[in-house]
């Protein structure tokens, strides 16, 4: 394995073969095997290839080198863009990765490099959660990241949004894996979080430059988000929702699998619960259900990083503000719940002989403090 970063030529023999008409990747990785570089490959005769076990159309695909074209269109596009481009065989290449049965052959990268070789968990769920799904995401996303851990996730809508907002709140590293090219914006509502990650984190896809977000690509970017990570944190989902496919992706590669368990009632949270049920996943409650179950190689290096960084509080629960909380700002946080939202006006009826001024004023002091947030419609839940 090379231990300097490829070459522009070299990477652009990588992109070609990548490139290459109906050639999948295990067909790709048994011509490596045989022939040792993509430069290899090409100079090889059809019969040859052949004879590696590819088909004849396949074959003189690869010995045409007809898709060395669209490989320097994506090289320059990535030079324009900002984006690296990480081989498999260049030494920047994530090394979890590189191990699963199917390693994308090429990655596209846009942002902080170094993020690839850091230790990572990722956290995925449903596009559409409910007020305690966000809650546990958002909890568990930042805990794990002032523990040190990366968060990698997909950021669509929902649950993904969620955890990577939630770890750049805590000057956390995360990464978000496309289902497109990582210069096409999807979904568009998160351009602010598109580019936060690509200032302060990473963008990462095996999809070319410029590639659309189609339907099909997410099942197969999946296999990513769990190959990068030690494990894999499934909150909320359907029994055969993608963060159920991810679950099953992380199992096949050998990577731990947690989930945090939901509602009963609720058809969002039958996925974990089905996950834990069946002993496929352990049931996680905190940031350190997680962390105890990783390495004890990586728990020492985490445990080292945060002694060199300070080392982070009890983040179980939330600090209460320096001046002491109001009467009826206790009385509110005790009432209110993770995942329950309630409106102003049920509020108000609860809270006999208050005003809406002084409960608003106290919601308002709850939220400043990080311990209340409010939805839309005038609802309010309490912060995890």
């Amino acid at each position: 394995m090379p231990t300097s970063v490829l070459t522009p030529d070299e990477t652009l023999h990588w992109l070609a073969l990548q490139m290459v008409p109906g050639l999948g990747t295990v067909s790709v990785l048994k011509l490596l095997k045989a022939l040792k570089s993509p430069q290899a490959v090409f100079r090889a005769s059809t019969s040859e290839l052949e004879g590696l076990g590819i088909s004849p159309g396949q074959a003189r695909n690869v010995a045409s080198g007809c898709s060395f074209d669209d490989a320097l269109e994506q090289q320059q596009k990535a030079l324009s863009a900002g984006a690296a481009i990480v081989p498999l065989h260049d030494p920047r290449y994530p090394a979890r990765l590189r191990e699963i049965f199917d390693p994308p052959l090429v990655l596209f990268a846009l942002g902080k490099l170094d993020l690839l070789a850091t230790y990572s968990i990722a956290v995925v769920g449903t596009r559409r959660p409910t007020p305690y799904g966000i809650a546990a995401a958002e909890r568990l996303a930042a805990d794990l990241a002032k523990a040190g851990l990366t968060i990698v996730s997909g950021m669509a809508q929902g649950v993904d949004t969620a955890a990577h907002r939630a770890t750049l709140r805590e000057s956390g590293s995360t990464v978000a894996v496309f289902g497109c090219g990582v210069d096409v914006l999807y979904p568009a509502s998160n351009r602010k979080l598109y580019d936060d990650i690509a200032r302060t984190g990473l963008l990462l896809s095996e999809f070319p430059m410029g590639a659309p977000a189609y339907p099909q690509n997410f099942p197969i970017r999946n296999r990513i988000v769990s190959g990068l990570s030690l494990g894999v944190v499934i909150i909320e989902g359907a029994q055969y929702s993608g963060s159920a496919i991810t679950a099953k992706l992380a199992m096949d590669q050998g990577r731990e699998v947690f989930a945090v368990p939901g509602n009963i009632t609720s058809k969002m949270s039958w996925g974990p619960n089905l996950l834990i049920k069946e002993g496929g996943a352990k049931l996680v409650q905190e940031w350190s259900d997680v962390t105890n179950e990783l390495p004890a190689a990586v728990r020492r290096d985490l445990v080292r990083q945060a002694q060199e960084a300070a080392l982070p509080g009890d983040a179980a629960s939330p600090e209460i503000p320096e001046e002491p909380m109001k009467a009826l700002s206790r009385r509110l946080l005790a009432t209110l719940q993770v995942d329950v939202p309630q409106q102003l006006e049920s509020l108000l009826e609860s809270f006999e002989g208050v005003s809406s001024s002084e409960l608003i004023g106290a919601l308002f002091d709850l939220e400043m403090a990080g311990l209340v947030r409010q939805l839309p419609g005038k609802h309010f839940i309490k912060v995890w």
